[in-house]
């Protein structure tokens, strides 16, 4: 007999154990296991247990205020390539919980697509933060060796009360200035001679523009249900909850493949 939806482990209680793993490796494999519970029909779409205010984190990197993050060294020094590819890491890591949260805080009201559109973006960045382990474990490194700034997660407090906000913050600006400043570094890693280096930032380049179209479609689709208008919603979101400035050069052919088109942004750029 099949156990019926009682039965089965809510996905917000799911989720709220993966996001409070502390352990990278461990953190890693609970989204990976809820990504699958879920896919595989084995958790309930049930909404009963609250977010962590805070994740887990391990004990290492040490977390600064961006202002107190250490220069990374110049050019193509050994010191600056670890440098880059653990602040990348470290990137991914905090990604995987943006979008673990985004799916248990935001699912019961936003619907079981949502759900399964977040929960695979928290796949991805578990997949994305696992290359990136490896790329620094192969330069002699590893995640924790350098500290790293907790701003991504501040981007997540200050919206944790309305998914609308979120969805502005986090996936339309943090993740699509991934977009702008993805292909430059691109370009300085191949350049090197890091060809490995460069198919890693290549996925992860087309995984998070599909990442910012699933946020701003869910946002689009959230204005149209509240009878608001996406580009003068976003842009009072921004201006509220995000208090850095939005800097050209912009990536408007990968922002419009995302589904962001230049009149969410230009009127508000620096």
């Amino acid at each position: 007999m099949t156990a019926g939806p009682s039965a089965r482990f809510s996905v917000s209680a799911a989720i709220r154990a993966a996001l409070l793993a502390r352990e990278p490796r461990a953190k890693v494999m609970a989204a990976r296991a809820v990504v699958r519970d879920w896919r595989g029909g084995r958790l309930a779409p049930v909404f009963d247990t609250p977010m962590p205010e805070r994740p887990g984190r391990p004990e290492r990197p040490e977390l600064l205020p961006p202002g107190r993050m250490p220069k990374r060294g110049r050019g193509g020094s050994e010191r600056a390539r670890v440098a880059l590819w653990h602040a990348l890491a470290h990137i991914e890591f905090v990604a995987i919980d943006l979008a673990l949260d985004m799916a248990g805080r935001f699912g019961g009201q936003m619907g079981e697509g949502f759900v399964s559109d977040f929960l695979s973006v928290a796949a991805d960045e578990a997949m994305h933060f696992a290359l990136l382990g490896r790329k620094l474990r192969g330069l002699g490194s590893f995640y924790g060796a350098l500290p790293a700034h907790d701003g991504l997660w501040e981007a997540a407090e200050k919206t944790r009360h309305d998914a609308a906000a979120r969805l502005a913050i986090v996936p339309m600006v943090l993740e699509a200035r991934g977009l702008d400043v993805t292909p430059a570094t691109l370009q300085r890693v191949r350049a090197a001679g890091d060809e490995n280096g460069a198919r890693i930032l290549e996925r992860i380049l087309d995984d998070e523009i599909r990442h910012v179209r699933i946020g701003t479609s869910h946002f689009v689709a959230l204005c149209a249900r509240r009878g608001e208008t996406p580009q003068s919603t976003w842009k009072k979101l921004v201006e509220s909850h995000f208090r850095g400035a939005l800097k050209p050069p912009f990536n408007d052919s990968a922002r419009l493949a995302a589904g962001l088109s230049r009149d969410f942004y230009a009127s508000i750029a620096c």
